[in-house]
């Protein structure tokens, strides 16, 4: 019988009949595809290097890579686990991974235009560690650049451009926070426009303008933002602040503020009424008679010392 296959002329990628048959039975696709990936690159690179490749998040990948060691498929002594050590590739792993990538290139010539420059080897380091070592998807670095370009423009002013260095750190922010596909993305930049939708009426609160407020000042409004207080009680609580400290505390501020978040009170009507001194119960029907007998009693008693 004639071949179903089609035959390439270009390099070949060899597995063993054994590492098949164990593949097979598994009836795994993901970890097959993986172990194809991880052949291409001939195990030179470890499973969580090819999430941008295979466009996988990144419990997806860790599943099929516990699969493969399942099957004794991967020893980890052969694919140890990444540093914790940022990497610093080197120029040939570069060109390698421009070589070899269509996708990473493609990011490259999309993340040059962007921030409208030429990028630099050690630029192109830290964009493959994204990329490479932290095995974000395309899409999601790309969101991420575009995210860091508008937050400078917006700081800054137009002309203004994030460094590699300043996308690199918000890169590993992201990855630790578990933003490594396209909807946590999504989400995220999300809430993150609403929050900087209320840093204007935040900063008019607390009396300070229409400034943008220093990245320390903005890590304040995150933080009320997050405990859902909205302007008017920043506002009560800038003004208390200013009366005890003559001058706006941020951190006596946030204390007020932290106080009220923990005891649930998240309206000025819900602290003004927890505030509000508590007047006496009114007398009962029985009590009041209790009071009306002794009363009664002693009006008889002082009347009789008088006749007496």
């Amino acid at each position: 019988m004639p071949s179903v296959l089609v035959h390439e002329a270009d390099e070949t990628i060899s597995i063993s009949p054994s590492a098949a048959k164990r593949l097979v039975e598994k009836g795994s696709a993901d970890a097959a595809l993986l172990y194809i990936a991880l052949l291409r690159r001939h195990g030179t690179v470890p499973p969580r290097g090819l999430a941008g490749e295979l466009r996988w998040e990144k419990g997806r990948i860790e599943a099929a890579e516990a699969v493969l060691r399942e099957l004794k498929l991967l020893m980890p002594e052969a694919i140890p686990e990444p540093a914790d050590e940022k990497p610093d590739y080197r120029q040939d792993e570069i060109a390698e991974m421009m070589d070899s990538s269509e996708e990473f290139r493609m990011l490259t010539d999309q993340v040059e235009r962007r921030l409208g420059k030429k990028l630099s080897t050690n630029d192109l380091s830290k964009l493959l560690g994204l990329y490479d070592f932290l095995g974000l998807p395309v899409d999601v670095i790309y969101l991420l650049v575009c995210h860091c370009v508008e937050r400078i423009r917006r700081r800054y002013g137009e002309g203004r451009r994030p460094n590699m260095r300043q996308i690199e750190q918000e890169g590993y922010s992201w990855s630790n926070r578990g933003i490594d596909n396209h909807v946590a993305a999504n989400e995220y930049l999300k809430k993150y426009a609403e929050r900087q939708g209320m840093i204007p009426a935040y900063m008019r609160a607390l009396h300070l303008g229409d400034r943008m407020p220093v990245a320390s000042e903005e890590k304040y409004l995150t933080a009320w933002h997050e405990w859902g207080f909205p302007p008017e009680v920043v506002a009560l609580a800038c003004d208390r602040t200013v009366y005890k400290c003559h001058e706006l505390k941020w951190p006596y501020c946030n204390g007020i503020l932290k106080r009220w978040h923990e005891a649930g009170l998240h309206t000025v009507e819900a602290i003004e009424e927890r505030e509000r001194p508590r007047t006496a119960a009114p007398a009962s029907s029985e009590t009041a008679a209790a009071q009306n007998n002794d009363n009664a009693w002693m009006r008889k008693f002082i009347q009789q010392r008088k006749e007496d």
